[in-house]
């Protein structure tokens, strides 16, 4: 049985949604129910906008300022939400595939029953954010930062982790596999996680490291 099951929730999106050409995101915008192809949001900015059961595939959000966003209940494809700012999100029941979200930021987030697949979210930021249910399969995290988050039931699979940040994170039943952790900080992070033996041998020395023991040369 895996150590983190169960697999986090799909997004359930109506049968028929009504297709947008265009959007303008104000403060406290509501979006429900629609389907944004080709979409050109760059960096809008507003607070507090909800969309729900939506499909987005290749929309423009990079750079855009949305503290507070919610989403439930959507598919992404093919998006580009790099350098995103979400301050505050709650992301709830999202799958997120082939996307990029470098230097996206959410901190302070939440983020449940959230999937994201063959995406890049390096230097990316979930500081002080909470994660449950989420799974990162193949993807891109290198130098992204999880600084005092809370993750529960998260899962990196296929992941390049080079240089990610879990310093003060708190984890309860994560998993690690066939990822690499080389020049992972924050060692002490990933108690409460399973990783698999070539992972655990790959940190070795930073856990020596973290414990204090020091490393002799053979005679």
């Amino acid at each position: 049985m895996p150590f983190a099951d169960p697999s986090p929730a799909e997004p359930e999106l109506p049968l028929e949604l009504e297709r947008l050409a265009s959007v303008a995101l104000a403060h406290d915008a509501s979006l429900a129910e629609v389907e944004l192809v080709e979409v050109q949001l760059a960096d809008a900015q507003a607070r507090g906008v909800s969309i729900k059961g939506a499909r987005l595939a290749d929309v423009d959000l990079s750079g855009a300022r949305l503290e507070h966003l919610a989403m439930t209940h959507c598919a992404l494809s093919g998006c580009n939400l790099a350098n995103m700012q979400a301050r505050g999100a709650r992301l709830e029941k999202l799958s997120i595939e082939a996307s990029r979200l470098t230097g996206t930021v959410f901190s302070e987030a939440t983020l449940s029953d959230v999937t994201l697949r063959g995406c890049r979210v390096d230097l990316a930021s979930f500081g002080f954010s909470q994660l449950t249910r989420v799974d990162f399969e193949d993807c891109l995290l290198v130098q992204s930062d999880f600084l005092d988050a809370q993750l529960e039931r998260v899962r990196f699979t296929g992941c390049e982790l080079t240089g990610a940040d879990f310093r003060g994170a708190r984890m309860r039943r994560c998993e690690f596999r066939r990822s690499d952790l080389s020049e992972l900080q924050g060692i002490a992070g990933l108690r409460g996680a399973a990783i698999e033996w070539p992972g655990i041998v790959e940190l070795a020395g930073a856990l020596a490291a973290e414990l204090g023991i020091g490393v002799l040369d053979a005679d």
